[in-house]
């Protein structure tokens, strides 16, 4: 393993847990951003009470204090209601008196009481407190990135690359590039979490160890599991899990094996079976310290050293050795949510896996446009007499598949969509605007609309043919979706992850000769649908156009200064595209139309996260309308 400073930076314990005030100040002000960002996205707020000042100095948004309004001094307005703020904020009060909003605490307590609905936390009190951890984790984050960046700004720069993926191309293989490239780009995270670094179980110290925004390297324990106290569910090409994780890790195998030999065991009579390094000290041997007394559960197997991808729970092993990704449950809390692995993602991940690698043999890739990382095989607890799937969502694992994916002959570079994002370690611009100019400096802005069009049509032609041929959605959003790029920074095909939630409409699936079996369970929500499509259809839209898409368009907008809404244009050009290549082959003619109007000419709707979180997520299915900033005459 390559331990240059491009892996992970030397830096003092001071560096890192010693914040300036200036970071103090950035880390707040993102945390503005993104609140108000959610609160008028998602209705919390009525941006149509928004006004100008009469002095022309910002806009006013009317607050229940008496008469008082708050003040943006600098409010941008973009597409899909995106309410960005990028200045000051204070709360002009009745008696003249001007009180200046500078953390999200104090503007909760402005607005709460302007909300349209009543918390289940009246006074917001778990919100301020993940926002407050969110925020510290940023600062972190953002020391460690200074000394990052500065190492790799001189590694470019001696290197005579053009820029980071240059750099990265240059320097390592593909495997190796495409993890670093993740955990660089680990900064931001979901555009629409305002708690989006909430780590409150753990310490800094713990923080910094695990997560892959500090370039973290993380120990997995391959322990050993009763076989016949698993559920096991595989792909149809592995006819037995331990000699596919034989075949697939065989110096951790020999050693696992060694260990279960040295104890009398027989190897034919367990399954190995992969904890994180941090849950199995502080969840593992606490909650299952039954199965661990009754040798059900032994926890002495060896060490896999592994990157945390941008996820935090799904570990790239880092040696020699290589292998699949490994995707566990953690018992933290990470952005509101406790990160188990439940059982409708092991059984539900290979069998949707089996059936995109048909559909994908079958299309030719619809085109060349389309790869997955199947996942191939997963294992969850089920104790042979309780039969409770539910006891195994914090002892479970799933294998995600790189073979041909990161280790490829083809030139192609993979790229996660969130690193394109994140501001490049020159500090000139996001990533993608290095892969947008190449070597002949700042694009022209037909420059960057021609490049937009390649990513959106590599990005919306696999993910619309899939779902109206076959009725299934594509998660692809920025953390799930790789972006390969060629030598010349082209975008490509779209490299996508993650199908255990992933939601598929039966009827057409069958139609065309296809079955999948739904994952049924009490307390879970389903998957696979029969009656209606649009859960299927949100899903696609959230992740692929709001998440995804429309975040590329606003910071190629951005950054290349182009004029109002030609991006979004461009997507609802390549959707239109997309509808018609699919048209010729859709029997049913009204639910081609149909769809196309719900695409092209309705609002999008997607996942009221906010809402959900204030809500203490009572309903996980939340959701809202945005305008559709892609929509077209007659659709």
């Amino acid at each position: 393993m390559n331990n240059s400073s491009l892996a992970k930076p030397v830096r003092s314990d001071e560096a890192v847990f010693s914040p300036s005030s200036d970071l103090a100040v950035r880390a707040q002000k993102n945390a503005l951003y993104r609140l108000i960002r959610c609160l008028f996205a998602e209705g919390i707020l009525d941006p149509a009470l928004l006004s100008p000042a009469d002095d022309g100095s910002g806009v006013l948004f009317p607050v229940r204090e008496p008469r008082s309004m708050l003040w943006f001094e600098r409010l941008e307005r973009a597409p899909a209601n995106t309410l960005i703020n990028r200045g000051a904020i204070a709360l002009l009060q009745g008696d003249g008196q001007r009180r200046l909003i500078d953390t999200a605490d104090a503007l909760l307590d402005v607005l709460l009481p302007s909300f349209d609905f009543v918390p289940a936390d009246a006074g917001a009190e778990k919100l301020k407190a993940d926002i407050a951890s969110s925020i510290a984790n940023d600062m972190l984050a953002r020391r460690f990135r200074e000394s990052w960046d500065g190492a790799l700004r001189e590694e470019i720069a001696a290197a005579g690359a053009g820029g980071l993926c240059d750099y990265m191309r240059r320097r390592h293989g593909i495997r190796q590039a495409a993890i670093l490239l993740d955990q660089w780009g680990s900064l931001e995270g979901h555009p629409f979490y305002p708690t989006w670094k909430t780590k409150p179980s753990l310490s800094e110290e713990e923080v910094t160890a695990l997560s892959p925004e500090f370039a973290a390297v993380v120990p997995v324990r391959i322990a050993a599991l009763r076989k016949e106290m698993a559920h096991v569910e595989r792909m149809p090409h592995i006819a037995d899990a331990r000699q596919w994780f034989a075949a697939h890790y065989p110096e951790t195998a020999r050693s696992w094996a060694t260990g279960l030999a040295a104890r009398g065991l027989q190897v034919a009579d367990w399954l190995p079976l992969p904890i994180h390094g941090w849950h199995l000290e502080h969840h593992v041997r606490q909650h299952f310290a039954p199965e661990i007394e009754q040798g059900i559960l032994l926890l002495d197997g060896p060490d896999i050293a592994t990157r945390p991808s941008m996820s935090f729970r799904t570990m790239l092993p880092d040696g020699e050795e290589g292998g699949p990704f490994i995707k566990l449950p953690v018992a933290i809390w990470l952005t509101s949510e406790q990160r188990s692995l439940q059982a409708k993602s092991i059984h539900m991940g290979p069998r949707i896996s089996t059936v995109i690698s048909d559909i994908l043999a079958d299309e030719q890739g619809f085109g060349g446009s389309l790869e997955i990382f199947t996942e191939d095989l997963g294992i969850h607890f089920k104790h042979a007499e309780r039969q409770d799937d539910a006891e195994g969502k914090h002892l479970s694992v799933l294998f995600r598949a790189t073979g041909g994916r990161l280790e490829r002959e083809d030139g192609l570079l993979p790229v996660t969509v969130a690193a394109l994002l994140a501001r490049a370690p020159s500090g000139d611009g996001p990533l993608i605007s290095e892969l947008v100019d190449g070597g002949s400096g700042m694009a022209t802005a037909a420059a960057v609309v021609a490049f937009f069009r390649m990513y959106a049509r590599a990005v919306i032609h696999p993910a619309v043919q899939i779902y109206l041929l076959y009725g299934i959605a594509l998660e692809a959003h920025q953390q799930n979706t790789s972006i390969l790029f060629d030598r010349e920074g082209r975008p490509v095909r779209m490299l996508i992850r993650d199908f255990g939630d992933g939601r598929t409409y039966a009827p057409l699936l069958r139609a065309r000769g296809h079955d999948l079996r739904p994952y049924v369970y009490k307390g879970i929500l389903p998957t696979v649908f029969e009656d209606d499509i649009e859960p299927v259809r949100s899903f696609v839209i959230d992740a692929c156009f709001v998440c995804h898409l429309h975040e590329v368009a606003l910071a190629l907008t951005r950054h290349y200064g182009l004029a109002g809404d030609i991006l979004w244009r461009v997507m609802g050009e390549e959707t239109e595209r997309a509808f018609a290549a699919a048209r010729p082959r859709m029997a049913d003619a009204r639910l081609w139309h149909a769809e196309r109007h719900h695409f092209l000419g309705e609002g999008w709707s997607t996942r009221s996260v906010l809402r959900m979180h204030l809500q203490k997520y009572s309903n996980y299915r939340l959701q809202h309308q945005l305008p559709n900033p892609m929509g077209m005459a007659g659709a």
